[in-house]
């Protein structure tokens, strides 16, 4: 047993490595693509960009992120020795066996704004995702005000993800007042630079916030006021949906707020499925209030049964008090039956007998 527990723990170090170091490549790559979307001003690399990120989140680790803070930012500049400070020490003690050919291409890899903004969301995601949400806020408050000195259209993307994140941290530590009023002025910010991305984004982190303390009245006031656009990202569209829906039900306007529940429902992805499961729960509330009983297969949506178990058994109760059984109705129409049946046997006894008679 001793010996196979030895084995077991001399062999995770390798395993390690070779599953780690895949990682960095794709994060070289990723970081190549960002800087030829900088210099060429491609908006669609940097989306290509974040969108491959997102694929590798469960695969990263802080020896992995510190290799890469090495590749891809100047040794000894600012950002990396700020990035550097969030990561455990013993991440960047174990980092990968790559320093020769990163530093090999270190000249090649210029330092951009992009890639820096690209640095700290990376980060950003690995702290969140380690549930290090103290680090996390204090790294996100850094971007915030690394972001603040830049107007690139190609930073629009990554900020839009930062702010995202920003928000996401204050939420964990549940400090999310105090940012409401750095939201709203990078809202204003986003806005004179026309930045349409950041500004849809914004505005639906601002709803959040205020819906999260119950203050309709002042989310229906910003929704009102801000500028309207096309929607660039879906994403961000179902997420307004959801909160005009909320916000309509409390202010009692049922029809309205069913119909943007329902559309957030139905545009939001596959794999968005708690944020499909909350859309299905106030749809499922407004639907009663307006008098209607949803169907049998809202409840019976593919990872939705146990979720919504609970809302299922309120549509019954509503049902049956709706439209009880008649129970009065159905035992007198029994006793009627069954008189007609007997008086229906009697004539046809009597007519039998007459016939015999007859006979």
């Amino acid at each position: 047993m001793n010996q196979d527990v030895e084995m077991k723990e001399q062999q995770t170090p390798s395993n390690s490595t070779s599953s780690t170091v895949p990682v960095l490549h794709h994060l070289k790559e990723i970081a190549s693509l960002i800087e030829t979307g900088a210099y060429g001003r491609e908006v669609r690399r940097i989306s290509k960009a974040v969108r491959l990120t997102i694929a590798l989140r469960r695969k990263l680790k802080g020896s992995v992120i510190s290799s890469f803070l090495g590749f891809a930012l100047a040794p000894g500049s600012e950002a990396n020795q700020r990035l550097s400070s969030y990561l455990s020490k013993d991440d960047q003690n174990d980092m990968e066996v790559d320093t020769a050919s990163s530093g090999a291409t270190q000249a090649t890899v210029k330092h951009s704004p992009e890639l820096e903004i690209y640095c700290y969301l990376l980060v950003l995601i690995f702290l969140i995702d380690q549930k290090k949400y103290n680090e996390a806020k204090a790294c996100s408050s850094a971007s915030i005000v690394r972001l603040k000195n830049l107007n690139r259209r190609t930073v629009d993307v990554l900020a839009s993800r930062l702010y995202f994140f920003y928000s996401l941290s204050y939420e964990l530590t549940g400090e999310l007042s105090e940012i409401r009023g750095n939201l709203l002025a990078l809202h204003r910010v986003a806005t004179l630079r026309h930045d349409e991305l950041g500004q849809e984004t914004l505005l639906n982190l601002l709803l959040r916030n205020y819906l999260h303390h119950n203050l309709y009245d002042q989310a229906e006031k910003l929704r009102s006021k801000a500028p309207r656009f096309e929607a660039h990202s879906n994403q961000q569209f179902c997420r307004y949906l959801f909160y005009l829906g909320k916000i309509r039900t409390i202010q009692l306007e049922y029809t309205d707020a069913k119909e943007s529940l329902l559309q957030a429902a139905r545009k939001a992805p596959v794999a968005a499925l708690g944020f499909r499961v909350q859309c299905n729960k106030w749809a499922v509330i407004v639907r009663l209030l307006l008098g209607e009983i949803p169907e049998r297969t809202v409840f019976m949506q593919k990872g939705m049964e146990k979720a919504l178990r609970p809302y299922f058994e309120l549509t019954n109760a509503v049902r049956a008090l709706r439209f009880p059984p008649n129970s009065h109705k159905e035992k007198e129409s029994a006793e009627k039956r069954r008189e007609r049946q007997q008086q229906e046997q009697e004539l046809a006894k009597h007519i039998a007998e007459e016939d015999d008679d007859d006979f």
